[in-house]
């Protein structure tokens, strides 16, 4: 009897511990996107603002082969101040079902 109720004790923590090792790993995946779609959108924020038009367009991309997962959405358009435009960069991995999606906003000035 007692080795039963050993064994159901053993079984229960058992569960438990896997349950957060699971959990661990996804809480770690997760971080990974995050930190790599930020420093993406990031990046591909300074490749716009650098050029010289802002002129209201969308646009679709991947982010080569060192990222081939990851691909990225552009769209600029206006805002109700004139003098401004915003520019919004989605990144997204396309193996996440869910939760594998980062979007950076950011408004410019046109300075005019």
């Amino acid at each position: 009897m007692e080795v039963m109720v050993a064994m159901a004790i053993l079984a229960i923590a058992l569960v438990s511990i896997f349950q957060l090792q699971s959990q661990s790993i996804s809480m770690s995946t997760d971080s990974r996107f995050m930190t790599t779609a930020a420093l993406l959108a990031q990046s591909k924020m300074v490749e716009i603002e650098t050029s010289s038009s802002l002129s209201n367009k969308s646009d679709n991309g991947d982010l080569g082969l060192d990222y081939p997962q990851y691909t990225w959405h552009l769209e600029i358009g206006d805002t109700q101040l004139p003098q401004f435009k915003k520019i919004e960069i989605t990144v997204t991995n396309k193996l996440f079902i869910s939760r594998g999606t980062y979007k950076l906003v950011l408004y410019k000035s046109t300075g005019t």
